[in-house]
């Protein structure tokens, strides 16, 4: 009976044996191997942006912007930095400084002067920095590693179609710019090119840096300049929307149009209206915009090189369609 029952704790050791030998959860890698995917997973790198642009401030579309490029990049695991410079060039440099002190590893630019912005490009571009410019492109793109932004030479190109079919026989122009900003530069280009040998007269043209509280004045005054003026065509929505303000104070001026560039709600809540004398604006997307801007920034930063810059096409939002894309958002 005793060697019957020893027989059975033999059996018993025997088969206890081997599963000592199978790995245990003792702390150490060799003894908790990890897969590929999860060792590729555990090193996923967490990717710090800046954003700084124009004016936040001012003009909502940046705010919108914002909003997008941020909800992109923390779904992709990232985090955010921004900064509002609200249209100073000397800020938007110190800015960008605090940001590479902070440690960012790409940033989303939009300079306020296209020109001034140079030392912040040197000194990002020293830091290792890698620079998305969106919407406004700075003087030299070669400094940059990715451009995304609206077709804004077409934007102005379809306001100015516009006009010459709404006055066959031409008429006299007013223009509000912005020379420190490339992309109401653009508009302005595109908008003259398609008026061109139309028999349209310029009469005036002047900088209201891209405000609605400036273009309110100047408008007031080059009315009482030009008091035949027929068309004003904008750089922004915020300048149309200031034109109107000022146009509207005097009925003399009711046979005035006015265009501006965005497609921003509160652009198009005046499209809805029957009377308005604002009836066109090229407008933007910047939610999509905002996507692709991040998507090349992450391209960029797996080390892709991305050699032409990326223009997002727009359309003309008027009276006659403004329903199709509704005046409570941005399209």
């Amino acid at each position: 009976m005793q060697k019957k029952i020893l027989s059975i704790i033999l059996c018993m050791i025997l088969c206890i044996l081997p599963l000592s030998g199978c790995k245990k959860n003792v702390g150490t890698p060799e003894d908790n191997a990890v897969s590929p995917e999860e060792e590729k997973q555990e090193e996923t790198e967490v990717y710090t942006f800046g954003y700084t642009c124009t004016t936040m401030a001012d003009n909502p579309y940046f705010a919108v912007l914002e909003e997008a490029i941020r909800e992109e990049v923390e779904k992709q695991g990232g985090q955010m930095i921004t900064r509002d410079p609200k249209g100073d060039d000397t800020l938007q440099l110190e800015q960008i400084n605090e940001m590479i002190e902070e440690g960012i590893d790409a940033i989303f630019l939009s300079p306020v002067n296209w020109e001034t912005i140079q030392p912040g490009l040197d000194a990002l571009r020293e830091a290792g920095v890698k620079i998305i410019n969106i919407d406004t492109e700075v003087k030299d793109l070669n400094l940059v590693d990715a451009y995304v932004g609206t077709d804004n030479k077409q934007a102005g190109y379809l306001c100015g179609e516009d006009v010459v079919q709404r006055f066959p026989e031409g008429g006299k122009v007013l223009i509000l710019e912005c020379p420190n900003t490339n992309s109401i530069n653009e508009r302005i280009t595109g908008f003259e090119e398609a008026i061109a040998d139309q028999g349209f007269e310029i009469v005036a043209r002047e900088n209201v840096n891209g405000s609605k509280e400036i273009s309110m004045e100047t408008t007031k005054r080059l009315l009482k300049q030009y008091p035949d003026v027929d068309v004003i065509m904008c750089g922004n929505d915020q300048t149309a929307l200031g034109a109107k303000v000022a146009a509207e104070t005097d009925q003399a001026y009711a046979g005035v149009v006015i265009y501006g560039v965005d497609g921003s709600p509160d652009l198009k809540k005046e499209l809805q209206k029957s009377d308005d004398i604002i009836v066109g604006t090229a407008a933007q997307r910047p939610i999509t915009l905002g996507k692709d801007a991040v998507k090349s920034a992450f391209q960029v930063l797996d080390g892709e090189k991305i050699k032409e810059p990326i223009y997002e096409e727009t359309f003309l939002i008027t009276k006659d369609n403004v329903d199709m894309y509704g005046a409570d958002g941005w399209q």
